[in-house]
């Protein structure tokens, strides 16, 4: 099930939103497995289609100093390791629970839209859809009540009593760090990919329109007008060859080609190197147009192998020549990966 991204300015009401969804999330998937009990004619209640899971800086037990960069020297603010650790944090915990089966509610600040880009690739990896819930707040609203909150930690420090941390919801931002953040914040763009669909909420949004905000976030992500992902092509699996020696076969095939370049090319260059396409003498041949008025060296050649052994290594570039087990299949890319690099250089 689907990853639903909450984003918004610090202290715009974010983690009291995102209790709110848990809890209407929670009574609709109830509801659900209530109706399927009674449509089958059972008397007990059909287990849940779906889990639910909320998770936040506070499940997390990340503390809200980790994105300060007030304290930081100016030449190392840009590599905020704290804040780098509290992300990875996240990820593995939303990475570990997230599949068709399970609802993510991420609430945290999540303003960098590299972030949520990262997010969203991760949900479609696992072929679920995702979807930002923005808690849309005035600068000035979220301020006051940072202040507010500041104040009260104060107020709570000059009792004696228990400093205002120990509940990392209702904790204060520094200013400096406030400021930062909202300086920093990328707002989400419903044009983009990752950041659609894009559901709103404000401040002043009732009971009644936050239940229609809900009911559309359901449709989108579990109703019937939900979309079908589909994993990027990067990602799925090429086949490779059934005995584990595709590597070996790339290598070796590669290596062969090099060498009778060597062998059949003049100190004049311009040659056409014939070499055949399989390793039967019957086969057919392959054509390799070598630069005119320059001798390809060893280095050149094995520059070029290698980079192409980097490109099919790892599946990229497969799409358009199919499987490349079969030896002749990498013979006949590589002559053509030749070809086209020598034909570039000329």
């Amino acid at each position: 099930m689907p990853l639903i991204i909450l984003a918004g300015f610090p202290t715009s009401g974010k983690s009291t939103r995102a209790r709110q969804l848990h809890k209407y999330l929670e009574e609709r998937i109830q509801s659900q497995s209530q109706q399927s009990s009674s449509g089958g004619g059972s008397s007990s209640s059909a287990p849940p289609k779906y889990r639910l899971h909320l998770i936040s800086d506070q499940s997390l037990s990340i503390s809200r100093s980790v994105y300060d960069l007030s304290t930081l020297p100016a030449h190392v603010r840009s590599a905020n390791a704290s804040e780098k650790d509290a992300r990875a944090t996240i990820y593995a915990a939303v990475k570990r629970v997230l599949s068709d089966k399970d609802i993510v509610i991420l609430d945290g600040l999540n303003y960098i839209k590299g972030w949520r880009y990262q997010l969203h690739c991760e949900a479609k990896a696992v072929r679920t859809p995702s979807c930002i819930l923005q808690i849309g707040s005035g600068k000035d609203k979220a301020q006051k009540v940072n202040e507010e909150r500041l104040q009260r930690q104060k107020d709570r420090e000059a009792a004696g009593g228990e400093p205002a941390g120990d509940d990392e919801a209702e904790a204060p931002y520094s200013p400096e760090n406030w400021e930062n953040l909202v300086f920093r914040y990328e707002e989400p763009n419903p044009m983009t990919r990752w950041d659609s669909p894009l559901f709103t909420l404000v401040w002043d949004d009732d009971e009644a329109q936050t239940k229609q905000v809900f009911d559309g976030l359901w449709d989108a992500i579990a109703g019937e007008g939900r979309k079908i992902i589909k994993p990027n092509q990067a990602t799925i699996q090429r086949s490779r060859d059934a005995g584990g020696d595709y590597l070996y076969i790339l290598d070796r095939e590669t290596q062969d080609i090099v060498k009778r370049i060597l062998d059949q090319q003049s100190d004049e260059g311009g040659d056409e190197i014939v070499v055949p396409k399989g390793s039967g003498s019957g086969d057919e041949t392959l054509s390799i147009e070598l630069p005119a008025g320059k001798k390809v060296g060893l280095p050149q050649l094995q520059r070029l192998r290698r980079a192409y052994m980097g490109l099919n290594r790892g599946g990229i570039g497969l799409e358009t020549v199919g499987n490349l087990s079969g030896p002749s299949r990498i013979r006949e890319s590589f002559v053509r990966y030749l070809n086209d690099s020598f034909e570039a250089d000329g």
